[in-house]
């Protein structure tokens, strides 16, 4: 089975720098996007309609903000919205498909912002979203992808020093992924390859630094621990342009 989770930072943008051919190439059995910024009932202004695809939307209530989408081969059980309990419930953040013998939970992270403003606010999502997959896992394996908007280790990006304590490296949201860690999930990538450096998945357009290579992995596939042995691979598409995040696939056996 091919996953594919990609934040795209505005869905009508990226089809123009080719989000379609890219999901054709593709083919996968479920592609999973953050960042949408539009809403349902606009999907009329795409020219890109998923064909043979279920598409499932979760849009922030403000437009032109946030939101989630998954597109998938199989219909589902069912699909909901946000999460079981607490959470942002108004900015379109978490899209969750039931299947037979798993779930599927796509989630873009609340950012805490430049100032950390929004930490108390992440602290508070980060323990109702952990809560969620917990309350799933205890039903079926979980597979958890999205911009998660943190590094979580200093190999994880490509200044840990000088970015200690700003947004997406502070203390509070990395210990709140070892939780999460802790809880019984894997980080895919980082199980298939401990030790890869220079491994990134986000980078600002300032200072050309996806031309240097000076990013941040911070979007991820995190699964259950007992579907650990299940993966195949788990790859980071960096050459795919399109966003300031780049795609990443994961290939496990179901």
């Amino acid at each position: 089975m091919k996953l594919v989770t990609w934040n795209v930072n505005g869905l009508r943008a990226c089809e123009k720098k080719g989000f379609a051919d890219f999901f054709a190439i593709m083919d996968a059995d479920f592609f999973c996007i953050q960042e949408t910024k539009m809403q349902e009932e606009q999907r009329s202004l795409l020219q890109f309609q998923a064909e043979g695809y279920h598409t499932f939307w979760n849009s922030a209530e403000k437009k032109g903000y946030s939101g989630t989408a998954i597109f998938a081969k199989q219909k589902p059980l069912a699909a909901t919205k946000e999460m079981t309990t607490g959470g942002v419930s108004n900015e379109g953040r978490v899209l969750t498909l039931e299947y037979d013998s798993f779930f599927l939970v796509n989630a873009y992270v609340p950012n805490v912002r430049r100032d950390l403003e929004r930490i108390p606010l992440r602290m508070e999502w980060e323990d109702a979203l952990r809560a969620h997959l917990l309350a799933l896992d205890a039903k079926k394996p979980v597979l958890y992808c999205g911009d998660l908007n943190v590094a979580h280790q200093p190999i994880d990006l490509k200044h840990p020093k000088p970015n200690e304590g700003n947004a997406g490296y502070t203390l509070e949201e990395r210990g709140k992924f070892t939780e999460l860690l802790n809880a019984g999930f894997v980080d895919a990538f980082r199980a298939q390859y401990p030790d890869r450096t220079d491994a990134y998945t986000w980078w600002s357009y300032m200072g050309r630094a996806r031309e240097k290579n000076v990013g941040w992995r911070i979007d991820y596939w995190v699964i259950s621990e007992r579907l650990r042995s299940a993966v195949n691979d788990c790859i980071i598409h960096a050459d795919v342009m399109g966003s300031d995040h780049c795609p990443l696939e994961l290939q496990i056996r179901l």
